[in-house]
């Protein structure tokens, strides 16, 4: 059985990649869907359609948008299970303890970032276009 590090001996804590996967997961649904529409909607229609032809995984990412979303949506449940989980503890050595709390509030960070992100995204792919119906019907337009 290995000995506890001392003080000077304490080992950092090796960062996980999973708060960046998750990031790069949501932005992904924010460029594909909430860039284009907020293009759109500015009159910049033409720049939308000259992204478009210049970066064509776009549109395979559009085309694909409810398994981009529903892929994102579950990382970010992960990440959130993970972060906020029961029994979550660092370690009693004071420095890598303080490592782990700093680590800890990045994380949330992090986390809250990506989950606003995916939100953004979700709002422009998924509700503006029947939200903006619904205030046509509405409105008698």
């Amino acid at each position: 059985m290995a000995e506890p590090a001392t003080m000077g001996e304490a080992k950092a804590v090796k960062p996980r990649p999973w708060g960046w996967l998750v990031l790069f997961a949501s932005s992904a649904t924010l460029i594909c869907c909430a860039l284009p529409i907020l293009l759109v909607s500015l009159g910049l229609g033409a720049v939308s359609a000259a992204m478009f032809s210049t970066i064509p995984f776009l549109a395979t990412l559009a085309h694909y948008k409810t398994f981009l979303f529903m892929g994102s949506g579950v990382m970010l449940g992960l990440g959130f299970w993970l972060v906020y989980r029961p029994g979550r503890a660092c370690p009693s050595d004071p420095m890598l303890a303080a490592q782990c709390e700093s680590a800890h509030r990045w994380n949330k960070r992090l986390l809250w970032f990506s989950a606003s992100i995916w939100g953004v995204g979700f709002f422009a792919a998924f509700l503006s276009l029947p939200l903006l119906e619904l205030y046509w019907h509405l409105s008698g337009q």
